[in-house]
């Protein structure tokens, strides 16, 4: 009989603890900032900024979701500052979605002195990304779904593309998670995440990391997160670490309610446009085969009306928060164009689905959109 191997959430659960007599079940958190040393330092444990092994622990849990190397970073932003430093130091371009993250694209703007000069796609358009990608060296940076019009973008055909370019692909899988998307299986060499979203899960703290295949990414990683001092906190670290203990049963319950969800605003006779994976027909079969555990907690809409009727819908909420971010076990909305760097549709409304019962999100949204 073979011996049984633990699953990649099993080994997650248990990320940071050892079986010794005495052990504490949860790992434990170490706030030090300098650590005994003399002689030749030890970088990992000699000073602070360098490491601490309750960034260690997460990492451990990050790395087993996706088989790679996890670094953690102070916020999703930091986490990409890194990625984009190390990846375009020798490259003429960042090609990136039109459409994605918007402080994506304003960190890549922002950094075009340094280097790389961002260049906007639509990563649907696999002539367009193609025509960009051998315009000169390029680093491809995807996402997907995409925030907040949750389009599903073709990972293994862009993983193609920029392979015969010659170019690095990193994927922002903030919304999926590793959980339910495996972006270095499909071609990346770098999966992003923030950790402030679903993978920590409760709202309360700014974490990112960066999981990759690639050993010397990884040490590059390090050593900017160190010189640039975008280090994790280790108490945000511990409590990221105790989310993530849950997360596959966060993501079962959010994935499945907000299928309903997406489902019963396509039938509202206020909303015009459902935009959500397990509802998107165009890449549906595609979006079943990227992520076969469920499409995630994230949806978004748009309102029948105009702005300020949408703003009226958020305002009439008596359960669902008005806040921006999303993954949280609390369900939050936001009209997004609200920001003024999003290239949302006016009347948008992203929602974040948390861990309430279906029924009473139903009811909420339903008397937002008669009150609103």
């Amino acid at each position: 009989m073979s011996e049984h191997v633990p699953s990649a959430e099993t080994e997650m659960i248990h990320a940071g603890t050892e079986r010794l007599p005495g052990s504490p079940a949860a790992p434990p958190l170490v706030p030090a900032s300098v650590y005994a040393s003399w002689g030749v330092p030890d970088p990992p444990h000699a000073y602070g900024r360098n490491g601490n092994p309750s960034w260690e622990a997460l990492e451990q849990a990050l790395g087993v979701i996706e088989d790679a190397e996890a670094v953690a970073f102070a916020s999703g932003q930091a986490a990409s500052m890194a990625l984009m430093l190390a990846l375009a130091k020798s490259r003429q371009q960042v090609v990136l979605p039109s459409e994605g993250y918007y402080n994506t694209r304003m960190l890549a703007d922002w950094l075009r002195p340094h280097g790389a000069a961002p260049v906007a796609v639509d990563l649907l358009n696999k002539g367009q990304v193609e025509r960009s990608l051998l315009a000169g060296p390029s680093v491809l940076w995807a996402e997907t779904p995409t925030n907040p019009l949750l389009r599903v973008a073709d990972l293994a055909c862009l993983g193609r593309l920029a392979s015969a370019a010659d170019a690095p692909m990193v994927v922002d899988n903030t919304v999926a998670t590793g959980l339910l998307q495996k972006p270095l299986d499909l071609g990346a060499i770098a999966s992003l995440c923030s950790l402030t979203k679903a993978a920590s899960g409760h709202s309360d703290v700014l974490l990112g990391a960066v999981m990759t295949r690639d050993h010397r990414l990884a040490e590059d990683l390090r050593s900017w997160r160190a010189v640039g001092g975008g280090i994790p906190g280790p108490f945000e670290s511990w409590l990221a670490l105790r989310g993530l203990k849950t997360l596959a049963l966060r993501t079962a319950r959010q994935s499945e309610s907000a299928l309903v969800v997406a489902q019963h605003l396509m039938g509202h006779p206020r909303v015009r446009l459902v935009h959500y994976p397990g509802t998107g027909q165009a890449t549906l079969e595609l979006a079943k085969r990227q992520m076969p555990r469920g499409f995630g907690p994230l949806l978004s809409f748009e309102v029948d009306g105009t702005a300020a009727d949408a703003d009226a819908v958020i305002q009439a909420s008596r359960v669902i928060l008005p806040a921006t971010s999303f993954g949280g076990v609390e369900s939050a909305w936001e009209r997004r164009a609200r920001w003024a760097s999003e290239t949302a549709p006016e009347s948008l409304i992203r929602l974040s689905i948390g861990i309430e019962p279906v029924e009473d999100l139903v009811a909420d949204i339903d008397q937002s959109l008669v009150a609103g």
